[in-house]
C-alpha cells in the first residue's frame, strides 16, 4: 500500500478503532498509537511500508512534541521548583546515566552508546504521566510536584543529549572536534535565538495579532516554529532543538496562550503521530529473537530506575509514602527515550539489534506505566507501613484550619459559585473553609490568602475534619447530583440537623435533593429565568419599582464584587467566551524578581490591562492595596485580568 491516500485512510481508520478500545479500557490514549504503529508497521503486516517519507513523517512528529514541551518551559515555575528541578531531578538523570555507562561498559559496549542508553533510561513519560496525575487530582500533591519537577528537568536535560548524539558519530580522532564544533553551533544558536530573536520576534507577532485574523496568526506560527527547525537543521543540528526554542520563545511572551488554544486541536493528534511512527519502527522479528534481553531490560528498568529514585527522593526530604509513588511513577520509560534512541540509530551509535531491544524494553514499560500507577497506592501500603501517618497529616491541615471555628459554613467546591459565596460570607465576617478537589485552583487560591484546602467533601474523614459538628450550614457550590446525595448521606447520619443547600442544573433533581434532606435547593436554570423575568416586569411597568431598584442595585454590587475567579483545570473547556472572562491569578514574588522593592504604581499593571486585588504578606492579606504599596520578597499579588493579559503581567512583575 503505497499510495499517501491509502495509507492516511488506514492510519485514521486503525487508530479510531484501536483509540476508542483503549478508552473503553481506561488506558491511555498514547498506548492505542504504539500498539497501532506495532500492528500496521512495515516489520508487522505490513501496511505501511518503511520509505524515507514514512520516517521523515516520524521526525515531523518529534518536532511538534519538542514545540509543545518548549511552549509549556515556565522560568517563574522552574524558579519556584528549583530545588525539585535541578537538585533531586539532575541527580536523577545524571546518576543512572553514569550507572548505565558502567553496564555498558561492562557488556562490552563502548561509552558512547553507553551515554547515548543512559539518557534514553533516564527519561520518563511526560505525556503519560501528566495526564493521570490531573485525572486523580495529584499534582499538587507532594509526589505529583516531585514527580513533575523530575519531569520539567528530564525535558530540558533532552536538548544537550540531542546537541551531542549526532556528534558523537564522528571518528575517534574527530570526537573531539565535532563535539566542539556541535556546543558551539549549539551556543550561537541559543544566544542569537534567546537574545536577539525575543527582540525580532515581539514586535512581528505584535504587527501580526493586530490584524485580527486567525487564519493569519496561524500561519506565522507554522512559518516560525518550522523556519528555527530548518535553521537548526542547516546547521546539522537536529529539527526537534530548533521546534523547541521556538515554543520556549513563544512561552515567554503574551501570546503563549493563545497559542496554545489554537494548536489544541492538532496537538494530541500529532503527539499520536509520533508514538504510531514509534511503533512502527519497532521490529518484532528481533524483539523475539532477543527476547530474554528485553524481559531482563524491561525487569531492571522498573525495578533499579524506581529504586533509585526512591533513594533519591528519601534524600532529598520526601516522605516514605511519597518517595515509593515517585519512584513507582518515574520508573518506566519515557517518548524522549524513544527520539534518543532513534536519533542514536542514525547516527549508526546502536546495532540495530541493540536499538531493537531497548526500544521494545522501553515500549514495554510505557505500557505497563498506566497499570503501575493504579495499583501504587496499595503497593505504598505494603512498602511503606508509616504512610497511614502522613494521610492522617493531610486530615490534620484540613482540621487546623477549622480548629479554633465555630458556627462556621463549610463550602464543598471553590468553582466560580464557590468563590462568589465565600466572599460574600468573608464581607458579613461569617466563619468558613472550603473544600475542592482540583489542584490548581487550591494552589492558586490558597497562595493568595483565601481559606480553601484540598479535600473530597464526599468522604467522611473530610466533612469530620472541616469541622461539620461545630458547622452552622454546608453549601454545595458544584452541579454533581450523584456527589451532593453521598453528602447529603454522611451529613444526615453525623449531623441531621445542619441545613444544607445544593446547587443543581435544572428541576430535574430538585425532589430526589429535597428527599434526601436539602434544606434548599438552587436550580441554575430556573434562577436564571427569575432573573429574566424581573427584567421583563419591569420593562412592562410592572409596580414595586422599589424591589426592583433593590434587585437591581443588588445585582449590580455583586457583579463589581464577583469580577474575575480563580482558573482551575477544570474550568478549560476550550470554548471563545471562555477567554474573555476575567480571571484571578497568584503570583508569588521570589528572590531577584524585578518587581521586588517596588511600589504597585511603579509596576503599572493597569496599563497591561490587570489590577492587583490584593497583596498577601505573612499571612495578612490586603485588599484593594495602595499603589504605593511596596512589594517585597515573599509576596503574593492577587492579579485580575484576561488570561493573555495576566501571562504579559507575570512577565513584568518576574523580568521587568
Amino acid at each position: 500500500m503505497h499510495d499517501a491516500l491509502d495509507v492516511a485512510l488506514l492510519l485514521l481508520a486503525t487508530a479510531v478503532v484501536v483509540v476508542v478500545a483503549c478508552r473503553l479500557l481506561r488506558l491511555p490514549a498514547l498506548i492505542g498509537y504504539l500498539l497501532v504503529g506495532i500492528l500496521i508497521g512495515p516489520h508487522a503486516l505490513g501496511w505501511v511500508p518503511d520509505t524515507e517519507d514514512t520516517r521523515y513523517l516520524a521526525e515531523f512528529g518529534v518536532v511538534f512534541l519538542m514545540f509543545s514541551i518548549g511552549l509549556e518551559f515556565s522560568l517563574p515555575k522552574m524558579v519556584t521548583m528549583r530545588r525539585i528541578v535541578f537538585g533531586l531531578g539532575a541527580a536523577q538523570v545524571g546518576v543512572l546515566t553514569f550507572l548505565v555507562i558502567g553496564v555498558a561498559l561492562a557488556i562490552g559496549l563502548n561509552w558512547r552508546a553507553g551515554l547515548v542508553l543512559g539518557g534514553a533510561v533516564a527519561m520518563s513519560s511526560t505525556a503519560i504521566l501528566g495526564k493521570m496525575l490531573a485525572e486523580r487530582l495529584e499534582l499538587n500533591a507532594q509526589h505529583g510536584r516531585q514527580i513533575m519537577g523530575v519531569l520539567l528537568f528530564q525535558d530540558l536535560a533532552v536538548v544537550p543529549f540531542l546537541i551531542v548524539i549526532p556528534a558523537l558519530g564522528a571518528s575517534a580522532s574527530e570526537l573531539a572536534q565535532s563535539l566542539g564544533i556541535a556546543v558551539l553551533k549549539a551556543g550561537v544558536v541559543l544566544t542569537l535565538v534567546l537574545f536577539l530573536g525575543q527582540r525580532l520576534m515581539r514586535p512581528w507577532f505584535h504587527l501580526v495579532a493586530r490584524r485580527k485574523s486567525p487564519e493569519l496568526f496561524m500561519l506565522n506560527l507554522l512559518l516560525f516554529t518550522l523556519g528555527l527547525a530548518w535553521l537548526t537543521r542547516q546547521l546539522e543540528l537536529s529539527l526537534a532543538l530548533g521546534a523547541f526554542l521556538a515554543g520556549m520563545l513563544i512561552s515567554e511572551t503574551e501570546y503563549r496562550y493563545q497559542v496554545e488554544q489554537d494548536i489544541r486541536p492538532f496537538q494530541d493528534v500529532l503527539l499520536g503521530l509520533f508514538f504510531v511512527t514509534i511503533g512502527m519502527s519497532l521490529d518484532l522479528s528481533h524483539v523475539l529473537r532477543h527476547w530474554v534481553w528485553v524481559a531482563v531490560l524491561l525487569v531492571a528498568l522498573q525495578v533499579c530506575k524506581s529504586a533509585l529514585i526512591v533513594g533519591l527522593s528519601r534524600l532529598f526530604g520526601g516522605d516514605p509514602g511519597t518517595a515509593v509513588r515517585t519512584g513507582l511513577a518515574l520508573g518506566s520509560g519515557g517518548e524522549f527515550g524513544l527520539v534518543l534512541v532513534s536519533v542514536a540509530g542514525q547516527s549508526a551509535l546502536l546495532t540495530p539489534q541493540v536499538q531493537q531491544v531497548v526500544m521494545a524494553a522501553l515500549i514495554l514499560s510505557m505500557l505497563l506505566s498506566p497499570f503501575i500507577i493504579e495499583k501504587s497506592e496499595h503497593m505504598v501500603r505494603s512498602l511503606s507501613g508509616a504512610d497511614w501517618m502522613y494521610r492522617a497529616m493531610a486530615l490534620h491541615t484540613i482540621a487546623a484550619q477549622t480548629m479554633s471555628a465555630d458556627q462556621h459554613v463549610i463550602v464543598c467546591g471553590y468553582g466560580r459559585s464557590g468563590q462568589n459565596l465565600a466572599r460574600l460570607l468573608e464581607r458579613e465576617q461569617i466563619a468558613f473553609i472550603a473544600l475542592d478537589l482540583d489542584p490548581q485552583r487550591v494552589k492558586e487560591a490558597a497562595a493568595a490568602g483565601e481559606r480553601v484546602v484540598f479535600g473530597d467533601a464526599a468522604r467522611r474523614e473530610v466533612l469530620l475534619a472541616a469541622g461539620l459538628l461545630r458547622a452552622k450550614a454546608l453549601v454545595v457550590t458544584y452541579a454533581g447530583t450523584a456527589s451532593a446525595l453521598r453528602i447529603l448521606s454522611l451529613v444526615h447520619e453525623l449531623r441531621p440537623g445542619i441545613p444544607v443547600i445544593v446547587r443543581t442544573l435544572d428541576d430535574a433533581d430538585i425532589d430526589r435533593l429535597k428527599e434526601a434532606g436539602a434544606a434548599e435547593v438552587v436550580p441554575e436554570i430556573m434562577e436564571g429565568s427569575l432573573m429574566l423575568a424581573s427584567h421583563a416586569l419591569m420593562l412592562v411597568g410592572v409596580p414595586f419599582n422599589r424591589v426592583l431598584r433593590c434587585i437591581r442595585e443588588t445585582r449590580e454590587q455583586r457583579y463589581g464584587l464577583f469580577r474575575g475567579f480563580f482558573h482551575g483545570v477544570t474550568d478549560e473547556t476550550g470554548e471563545e467566551r471562555d477567554r474573555l472572562q476575567q480571571r484571578l491569578h497568584s503570583v508569588s514574588i521570589v528572590p531577584g524578581a524585578w518587581a521586588e522593592g517596588r511600589t504597585l504604581r511603579e509596576l503599572d499593571l493597569g496599563s497591561r490591562g490587570v489590577e492587583v486585588t490584593a497583596v498577601r504578606r505573612h499571612r495578612l492579606r490586603s485588599l484593594a492595596p495602595a499603589p504605593e504599596t511596596v512589594v517585597g520578597d515573599g509576596d503574593v499579588l492577587v492579579l485580575r485580568g484576561l488570561e493573555e493579559n495576566l501571562a504579559a503581567a507575570e512577565l513584568r512583575v518576574m523580568q521587568g
